[in-house]
Parts: C-alpha cells; structure tokens; sequence
C-alpha cells in the first residue's frame, strides 16, 4: 500500500512528520511512503538510504497557512503539499492521504482533489474518542456547520460502517445529540433527524443522547452537525486539560500529597495516554473517494505514526468499498 504524507503541514513540520514516517514504515513492512513538500526541506531531515525503495519524496513548492483561505488558496495554489498529496490519491498513485496542516485545506483539496462517494452529499469528519466502555466515534466533528437532517441520517450510516469494520463493534449503537433523552425534546434539527433515523432498518438507532452522556459509553457511533460537534471537542479537550492542570496543582500544595502522587503516578500515566489525541492518530474524512486522515495541527511523529496505522487499517479493510456499497 502507498500513503502519501504532507510534509509540510503542521506545527512541527517536517521534522515530526518525517519521524512519524520512518515509525510507521519500521512497524509495517507493506507499506510504501510519498512525501510531499519542498524536497530540499524533506531530506534534510530524511537519513540517506532510509527505507530504500520503500519512501519517496515528491516535490511540491507551495503550502497552504492555517491563516489562509481553504477554498482561495487551494483555487491559486496548485503546487501546494496538501494540493499534490490529494492528486495522488486522485490518480490512484497513493491510497491514502495524511496532514496535519490546514484542516480547511485538507477538506477542500479531498472533496474536489479526490472527490465525494456517490450517493454522500457531504463528506463528515469523524472523531474517536474514549469513553468509560471503550472507543465511540462523532461525527460531524466540525466539516459541516449547518446540515439538513438528510446530511446526519448519513453522517450516522458512515459512522456505522466505519465503527463495523475500523473500530470492530459488531453491531453499533447510534445516537443523536440533542438536549434530552426524551424522543419530543431538541431544535427542529434533531427532531427531523430523530424520525428519520428512527425509519433506518438497517441502523441500530438508541435514541438521543445528552452531553454528560458522550463519554459514558451509552452509544458507539455519535451523531451531530459539525458546530455542535466541534464545539463539544474541543470543551473535552479544554476540560481535561483543565483538570490536569488542577489536580498538579493541588498536588504541589504539600508534601503528603506529592508522596501520593508519586504512588499514583502509573495510574496517572495510563489515564493521560486514554486521554492522549496522539494515541488515536488523527480524525478520518468520510464519505470522499479515497482515505483522507485529518490530523491535529500540533501532531508529533507518533500522532503521525498512528494516523498513518488507521489509513493502512482502512486499505486493508478495503473501507471505502464497504461504505459505497452501504450507500447504494
């Protein structure tokens, strides 16, 4: 198989990425690596004869800024990283495309570099997170700021293929974000998507499921528009930075407390790495024609590592396939 990589986009571009390369090649023998930036760059950071044969560096001399326009940049930059790495998937020269640059961008050069699944109207980004029971995948975690309740039945019929066949769950449980459990309770939005949902034979829909309820583990597969769902990310991630930083500091109040800490400090590592957003790798693009892995903009090489390990999951389990098949 063959992923290409954007060099080039991230915080700590390319050194992180590179390193997050060379990883993921040590660890998979099947796999076959593009690089794509400025080539002078790239190989200064590249050891000579690294994996030979098996990683390339394609050289491209624009990049899209997070500053940037998605859609004006991508229109004027046609050498950009995110631009050419999208093209190779495009032309079936990379199965597979990863970065951690301009999410904006990265959406833009996959819906019009790669192209939408027949069937898909708009493509949604799905996000894993922990839960008290294991793995629960959102969707849309913020491609989409205003969707029609069409859009959420099919958010919810991707996040049910991808949690069947990348995260193992055999039969799993949907719901619908909304402000109560109750099936009369939400904005016009979730009660058109609830009666919807509620017609998909073929979903295992539970319901709606409130905010507390997200990382409890009730459902599987998590549906939202993407204000919604972004907006609910990124309270997680403040929270529980918030409360690591908290308990440090109540930590370093006294001498007994710090003895305890030190006692509980496996615990406290297991939890962050459950925590950790490197450990996952990055947040798949669904419903393109290809594989497109939107990867956090402060990435360090084993996020890149693992989110080169979910598109390699993704081609072995040939899921572009089952999910265009599911739609039609």
């Amino acid at each position: 198989m063959r992923i290409a990589v954007d060099a080039m986009g991230g915080d700590h571009a390319p050194l992180e990425i590179i390193k997050g390369a060379l990883e993921a090649l040590k660890e998979n023998t099947d796999l076959h690596i593009a690089l794509v930036g400025r080539e002078e760059d790239i190989k200064k950071h590249l050891p000579t004869g690294a994996y030979s044969g098996r990683i390339e560096v394609i050289n491209s001399r624009e990049v899209i800024t997070m500053d940037e326009h998605p859609a004006t940049a991508y229109r004027k930059k046609k050498d950009a990283s995110i631009t050419v790495a999208a093209k190779l998937v495009k032309e079936k020269k990379a199965e597979a495309l990863i970065s951690a640059g301009s999410t904006g961008a990265q959406m833009v050069a996959s819906l019009f570099g790669i192209g939408r699944l027949k069937g898909i109207d708009r493509p949604a980004i799905g996000t894993v997170l922990p839960t008290l029971t294991g793995k629960m995948l959102l969707l849309d975690a913020g491609a989409n700021a205003d969707c029609k309740p069409e859009n959420l039945v099919q958010f919810a019929q991707m996040g049910n293929i991808y949690s069947q066949n990348i995260l193992g769950v055999a039969e799993p449980r949907v719901g619908l974000v909304s402000i109560g459990e109750e099936e009369a309770k939400g904005n016009e939005l979730t009660l058109q998507t609830h009666e919807l949902l509620k017609q998909q034979t073929k979903l295992n829909f539970i319901g709606n499921v409130e905010g507390r309820d997200i990382l409890t583990g009730k459902a599987d597969v998590i549906v939202c528009d993407g204000f919604v769902g972004n907006t609910i990310l990124k309270v997680i991630e403040g929270t529980a930075s918030t409360l690591f930083t908290l308990l440090k500091e109540e930590i370093m109040k006294s001498s007994v407390s710090k003895a305890g800490a030190l006692l509980m400090k496996p615990g406290f590592k297991n939890l962050k790495a459950k925590l950790d957003y490197t450990e996952i790798g990055g947040a798949p693009l669904l419903g393109i024609k290809g594989i497109s892995i939107i990867c956090h903009g402060s990435s360090n090489a084993l996020a890149i590592k693992n989110a080169i390990n979910v598109a390699a999951e993704c081609i072995n389990n040939e899921f572009v396939k089952h999910l265009q098949e599911s739609v039609e």
